[in-house]
This record gives C-alpha cells, sequence and structure tokens, in this order.
C-alpha cells in the first residue's frame, strides 16, 4: 500500500501547495456559478448568449494555459536547480508569446464574431429560446468581454510563475480578491443596483473586467514588493533578450502543448457545437452543468497542478526516483478524493437547475448531464493526473496525443455521428461520449507506469 499512499508528512506537503489552489479555484468557480445565476436570472437567452463567448474565449484561456506551461516545465526544473536568472528568461518567454496570443484573438474575435457564433444557434424542438436575440447578446458581451483579455494574459504571466516556483499564495489572494469584485459589479451592473443602470450581459462584462485588473494590480505590486523573496523579478526587465537555447528548448517542447490545448478547446467546442444541433435547450443545459461541474472538479484540477509543482522541482534536482514515487502517490490521491465528490455531486445534480429563471425542459437536461458528468468525475481525475505526470517530464508531443488527438479522433467523430445520424436521444449521446475516456485511461495508465517521462531537462541548459 505503501506504493499508493504517502504517510502524513508527505500529505502535509501537498495540501500546503494543493490547498490554495483549490480555495482559489473554488472561490472563483463558485463565483462564476453564481455569476451564471445571475445573468441565468435574465433569462435563457442572456444566458445562452453568454455561454456561447465564453466558450469560445475558452480557447484564448487554454492556448494560454499551454503555451505558458511549456514555458512553465523549465521554470519549475530552474527552480529547483536554483538557477533563477533562467527562470527569469522563462517568465520573458511568457510575455512575447502572451502578445502574439492576444493578437490573434483580436483579430479571429472582431472579424468572425458573427459567423462563430451562429454554429451553436439552432432552435429547439421544443420552441426553447429565441436564436436572434441570442445572438445580438452574445456580440454586445463579446464587444466588452475583449478589453480584459489583456489584464488578464499579464496576471497569468505573473501568476503562473510564481506558482511554478512554490509561491501559491500570492496568486490565490489576488484570484479571490477578483472574483469578490466581479460578484459585486455583477450585482450592481447586471440588475442595476445602487443607483445604476441595469445593463445585463454588458454589465456582466463590465463586471469581469473591473475584476481582471483588480487581479493585474495585486499580482504585479505584490510581486515586486516582494523581490527578495521572488528574486527571478529582479531581472525580468533588465532587457529583452532569451537566451537561444533557451528559446530552442522552451519552444520545441512548448509548441506541442499550446496546440494541445487550443486543439482540445477547440475540440469542446466543436462537441458543444455537434450537441447544440438538438437545439438552444442544449447549449442552456451544457452551460449550466460546465459551470457547476467547474465546481466540483477544483481537486482534481488543483491535484495537476500540485503535481507540476512538487515533482518538477525533483526532475529539475535530479531526484528521479523521488519524482515517481511523489507522482503515483499523488493521482491515487485525486481519484480517491473524486469518488467521494463525484457522489456528492450526484446528490446535488436535481436540485441545482431550480435556481435558474429557464424552462423547466433545461432543468431536466441539466440534471441529467451533470450526473453524467459525476459518474466519470474519477476517471476524469485519473486522466487530468496523468497528463500533468507526463507533461512535467517533458513528454509534451506524447501528451497532445493523449488529450487533443485522442478528443479530435475519438470523441469528436463519436459525437458528430451520433447526432446527426442517429434517433439516440442527447443524454444516451451524452453518456456515451463521456464513457470514451476510459480508453484514455488505459492508455494514461500504461504511460506513467513506464515512467519514461521522468527527465531531467535542464542539466545542460541555463544561466548556472
Amino acid at each position: 500500500m505503501s506504493k499508493y499512499f504517502g504517510d502524513k508528512k508527505f500529505y502535509k506537503m501537498v495540501c500546503s501547495l494543493a490547498l490554495p489552489i483549490v480555495i482559489q479555484n473554488f472561490i472563483s468557480n463558485f463565483v462564476s456559478f453564481l455569476d451564471n445565476i445571475m445573468v441565468g436570472r435574465i433569462g435563457t437567452e442572456q444566458m445562452s448568449g453568454v455561454a456561447i463567448i465564453g466558450n469560445m474565449i475558452f480557447i484564448f484561456y487554454l492556448a494560454l494555459f499551454g503555451g505558458f506551461s511549456g514555458a512553465g516545465i523549465f521554470s519549475a526544473q530552474f527552480f529547483g536547480k536554483g538557477d533563477q536568472k533562467s527562470v527569469a528568461h522563462t517568465m520573458r518567454y511568457k510575455f512575447y508569446l502572451a502578445a502574439v496570443l492576444l493578437a490573434a484573438a483580436f483579430f479571429i474575435f472582431i472579424r468572425f464574431d458573427e459567423p462563430l457564433i451562429r454554429l451553436f444557434l439552432s432552435k429547439s424542438s421544443d420552441g426553447v429560446g429565441d436564436i436572434e436575440k441570442t445572438l445580438q447578446y452574445s456580440k454586445d458581451y463579446l464587444r466588452v468581454i475583449l478589453i480584459g483579455l489583456v489584464p488578464y494574459a499579464v496576471s497569468q504571466v505573473y501568476a503562473t510563475t510564481l506558482r511554478e516556483t512554490g509561491c501559491t499564495v500570492l496568486p490565490m489572494a489576488a484570484g479571490v480578491t477578483a472574483v469578490f469584485v466581479n460578484l459585486f459589479f455583477n450585482y450592481v451592473l447586471i440588475f442595476g443596483h445602487f443607483g445604476a443602470k441595469a445593463m445585463g450581459v454588458v454589465g456582466a462584462a463590465i463586471a469581469t473586467n473591473i475584476s481582471r485588473f483588480v487581479e493585474l494590480a495585486i499580482v504585479l505590486i505584490a510581486t515586486h514588493a516582494q523581490s527578495d523573496r521572488h528574486p527571478f523579478i529582479k531581472s525580468v526587465y533588465k532587457g529583452a533578450k532569451i537566451p537561444l537555447p533557451i528559446v530552442k528548448s522552451v519552444t520545441i517542447k512548448g509548441m506541442p502543448l499550446l496546440l494541445n490545448e487550443v486543439m482540445w478547446s477547440l475540440g469542446m467546442v466543436a462537441l458543444l457545437q455537434s450537441y447544440s444541433t438538438r437545439g438552444l435547450a442544449v447549449v442552456a443545459a451544457s452551460n449550466m452543468t460546465s459551470t457547476v461541474s467547474d465546481l466540483f472538479s477544483i481537486v482534481f484540477f488543483a491535484i495537476g497542478n500540485a503535481i507540476s509543482i512538487v515533482i518538477g522541482p525533483m526532475l529539475g534536482a535530479g531526484e528521479i526516483e523521488k519524482a515517481k514515487d511523489s507522482a503515483r502517490k499523488m493521482i491515487t490521491l485525486s481519484v480517491m478524493t473524486c469518488f467521494v465528490i463525484g457522489m456528492l455531486f450526484i446528490l446535488a445534480a436535481p436540485y441545482i437547475p431550480l435556481i435558474y429563471n429557464t424552462d423547466e425542459s433545461v432543468r431536466v437536461l441539466a440534471t441529467k448531464f451533470m450526473t453524467a458528468t459525476a459518474l466519470v468525475m474519477p476517471i476524469n481525475a485519473f486522466n487530468h493526473s496523468c497528463y500533468f505526470t507526463i507533461r512535467t517530464g517533458g513528454k509534451t508531443f506524447i501528451t497532445m496525443l493523449f488529450d487533443s488527438v485522442f478528443t479530435w479522433v475519438v470523441m469528436i467523430p463519436l459525437a458528430y455521428i451520433l447526432t446527426r445520424f442517429t434517433s439516440l436521444n442527447i443524454v444516451t449521446i451524452y453518456y456515451i461520449v463521456l464513457c470514451s475516456e476510459v480508453i484514455k485511461s488505459v492508455i494514461g495508465f500504461a504511460m506513467v507506469k513506464s515512467g519514461t517521462w521522468a527527465k531531467n531537462m535542464v542539466e545542460r541548459i541555463g544561466d548556472s
């Protein structure tokens, strides 16, 4: 049993790293849930419009996450090696990457807004929702929310680097503050309280933007004020150059991660698009399900991040066997925890949709989607932990095959065929597509067990 379960000291260490991430993600997702409810209280069209844009913006968020993850592999290992100057170089790399991704996002979302939105607009057989109203709400929300992408990208450069160097409390504090700011301004601007004008979905977008600037201000000021605790920050702005070996290594390892996250997020959008062919009610129910499931999934997301934080420095310090042992125990912890959380989700699923001001058919559909998602949560936890384990060792091309390629080769064709060429109801299709994740679990188990992922990649590069 000691092979899969750690001692008290081990779990104390994991909790010290994962708990701030859990707290931040819980508060963030809970406020997003309240956010979702506030918009949902206005009507189905408004909720669906915001959900469509949310899925489109989600691609940008994950592109940042994927690109930063490639640099983050090296940040963590450089930190384990004690090479602070090279940590600064990887942070500088993130700034350049963020600028490129922001330019691409603005061009695509401004130039192709309506054609992209219309991909998700299909009339429900039961007459739920107005297509043209939903389109207009989507465009109104998108026009404003784009502004907030800039502070979000910069704050993520700081937050991810801080986490990779073992500091999870400051990003948590900034994120927690930001979500409460978001909640307050949502209440004020969506419904028009304290003398403000009721602005609906536009108010929701403005509130989100305000919270993004607050988060950036906190993380930026605190990091520079505590430069002795974060010595890498002292040299980040002392030049614009990045040593060629670092650029080359980070790009080679990081590009598959960026492509993976873009392909995976596009895959999630493609899945929603397939589901949406069964009507606008499915879009609304899917939005409710994804928002709530994010709230219940925070533990395995946090443990996935903790895996990178724990085993990255071990690999950088050459402690290969210790890294393998720690990864195995953290994967077990994630799966066991999510068995319990999944059961709680199933119990809550019938009651959560009652909060929303929407049609009864949407509520029933959302309950069934939530139950299906809860049943596969332990499988998702295992797959997520395997992904982070393999990625931290630098096997980024393999993780791309494991994650996004699997989505496009298996899940999307399955959803496409079942929604368009069968008479199966949407809930049955949803179950079938989710259960295909079992195939990925088998592959992930084999890859982690082999141990070939555990590599020190910074031994011969860096400034020290």
